[in-house]
């Protein structure tokens, strides 16, 4: 009786986020690119069993690839080679795509980062994002505006009802 909805296609199911990239980088444009792994990464990925922290995205020889990104090892691997879990990752992406990447990339300043890792319609795929770091006073800039806002939601809780 207790059958479950088959999963749509269009469905993300988030792996894993890197949480301070929004605090450290001001994003500019977000894609999507597929990753390319091996079995026994996808099983460990589909755990939910990553980390973005320290990972970026470099473009060379006109590909794109992603450095420092943590799966470990799957438990249950039978297969004799052992795998880095920190190797260099491809990025899959149309070439028109990377073209448009790449010219943001050469800009100073600026660089690749991944905001999240998630599967859609059974596939690997990560959110990149072209982004600028942030200063000091910059962050100063946006942690003021959280507190200004968190405190106009404190004062009008409460006070209007529909």
């Amino acid at each position: 009786m207790g059958k479950s909805e088959p999963k749509k296609a269009d469905e993300k199911v988030i792996v894993a986020t890197h949480r301070k990239a929004r605090q450290a980088y001001e994003i500019l444009e977000v894609c999507e690119a597929g990753l390319s792994l091996v079995g026994p990464e996808v099983k460990s990925l589909r755990e939910g069993r990553a980390s973005l922290d320290g990972c970026f995205g470099r473009w060379d020889a006109n590909e794109l690839f992603l450095f420092n990104f943590y799966i470990p090892p799957y438990r249950f691997n039978t297969s004799a080679q052992a795998l880095d879990p920190r190797r260099t990752r491809k990025l899959l992406m149309k070439r028109s795509e990377i073209a448009r990447l790449s010219r943001g990339l050469q800009t100073k300043g600026y660089t690749l980062i991944p905001l999240e890792v998630y599967f859609r319609g059974g596939w690997a795929k990560v959110a990149l994002a072209l982004a600028h770091g942030k200063k000091g006073p910059d962050r100063r800039d946006d942690l003021k505006k959280k507190a200004v806002y968190r405190e106009a939601e404190k004062s009008f809780k409460g006070k209007y009802r529909g």
